[in-house]
This record gives C-alpha cells, structure tokens and sequence, in this order.
C-alpha cells in the first residue's frame, strides 16, 4: 500500500455560485468489479517512484491526460524523471489491464510549479504521458475530450484516492457550480491520489472528458473541487508535446491547436442499467 501520495492543493476560494450545491449529486460508487469497470479500463492510476500516484487516462494509445503538478516532486518543485512513473490501466484490486512506463512527461507550456497552494497554476494544470509502448487492446478505449461545461451543468468523475487507491471509483453526477477564469468549481468528491482524474460529460450519448481534477478547496465551508476549463489549453498542450521528444519538455510558448478526440466508441456509462 502507498503511503505518500501525490501532492493535492487544498485552498480557499471565494466564487459566485447560484447553484443549489449537491443538488444533483450522486455517491462515489466502488468500480471493484470487472462488470463495474468495463468500459473504465481506459482510466487509470500513475504510480509515481515508490511511494506517490495519480490518476490518468487514455486519450490515445500511448497518451495518458493528467494534472501537470503530478510531474514536480513535492517539496522541491524539481521535475521528476519519466522513468519514475508507469501508467495502470483500470487498475483494480492488484491488477490492471496493461502496463506501462513513461517516456516522455509533457506539461502545459504555461504551468510553472511553484507550490500546491497556487490557485492561479489550476487553469494551466495539464499533462501528457507519452507511454513506451501504445495500449491497444480492445477493452481499453481512450476517451476524446469535449466543450467546456457551465455553471448548473451535471458532470461525473472518475478517480483514484488514498482511501481508493486498489480500485477506482465512479461518481456519475456532481454539478458545476461556478467558472474563475480557466477554472471550473465542482461538487466532485476528490482527495488525494485524484489529481489528474477525467471529469465527464455527456456528448452525443458518449462520455468525454471536460477537465481534469487539479485540486480540493473550501467554498462557504464546504469541499469543492477545482478543475481546468480546458478546452482551449488542451489545444496549447497538444502543440507544445508536437514540438519536442525530449524526456520532459518545458516550452515557454504554445501555440493553438485543435483537442485530442478519439474516434473510438466507449461502452462506459455514468449510470449502471
């Protein structure tokens, strides 16, 4: 069991919320089964050196979307080595689909470490994993991303945590409860180990992911959590990773650039028949 976990923000905010908070709140359901999973398997957890993880998913078949913070050692702010970490496909209960190892650890080219309680560093809290060997097995199907969700709009999440780390779990309807800019405000329940996990919706009767969990934070004395409105920095992300095959890219410009869809149809859904 991994006792130290990846470093998770937890902050103070202050947003305009006329959402009714929990309103269309779901509980986290436990996806320990291989019924409860199918369709998840593309989502996984990040095991980090010995003693940190995580959580990402596929949006190709050697590309794993996460938190950028998750590539910065804690307590130093110093880059971690790709070979540091591996990826676990549906990881669950001692076993994941496949894995594999990190060649390349691409950040958003604006997202500068400097410490988890930096609330403006959310909007720009995006990575890419390029795997070392592509997952290409007909369980595991990487997501395509989507449009930016607004305020009142039901999303889902799936994550990993410290009190989940063996299996991921599944929770189909939180709500947006407000915008900063570049950051989305959410009734999700995450904690540590969840940095990097897919938030969904619903597009077109397929899920995709909108954000990625950057932190927890405190409204009006209850947990929310933060993640990056992404559908333009994904796009900046996407050119800086094109620009490079170095270990880990550190680029001081980006450009725009259209957002990783995937023309692979996803069996997972929010809500269990």
């Amino acid at each position: 069991m991994r006792t130290v976990l990846a470093a998770f923000a937890a902050l103070t905010i202050g947003v305009a919320a006329e959402a009714q908070e929990g309103a269309h709140d779901a509980a986290l359901t436990a996806l320990t089964t291989a019924d409860a999973t199918r369709g998840w398997e593309a989502v996984g957890r990040i095991d980090i050196g010995s003693s940190a993880f995580c959580t990402g998913t596929l949006i190709a078949p050697a590309l794993v979307l996460t938190a950028a913070h998750c590539l910065y050692e804690q307590a130093t702010g110093r880059p971690l080595d790709p070979a540091e970490f591996q990826f676990l496909a549906g990881w669950r209960n001692g076993r994941a689909v496949a894995y594999r190892g990190v060649r390349r650890a691409v950040p958003h080219p604006e997202y500068v470490y400097e410490g988890r309680d930096r609330i403006d560093r959310v909007a720009y809290d995006l990575a890419i994993l390029e795997l070392d060997q592509p997952i290409r097995l007909p369980s595991v199907l990487p997501f395509g991303t989507g449009h930016d969700p607004v305020q009142g709009d039901t999303v889902g999440v799936v994550s990993y945590a410290f009190d989940r780390a063996e299996a991921p779990a599944l929770q189909p309807a939180c709500e947006v409860l407000g915008r900063q800019p570049g950051i989305l405000v959410l009734t999700c329940s995450v904690d540590f180990g969840s940095s990097g996990a897919p938030i969904f919706a619903m597009e077109g009767g397929e899920p995709r992911i909108v954000s990625v969990v950057s932190a927890k934070a405190e409204m009006d004395g209850k947990a929310v959590a933060l993640g990056t409105q992404m559908e333009g920095p994904i796009g900046e992300l996407r050119a800086a990773f094109a620009q490079s095959d170095t270990p880990f890219v550190r680029v001081t410009t980006g450009a725009s650039g259209g957002a990783f869809v995937s023309s692979s149809k996803s069996s997972a859904k929010f809500v269990r028949p």
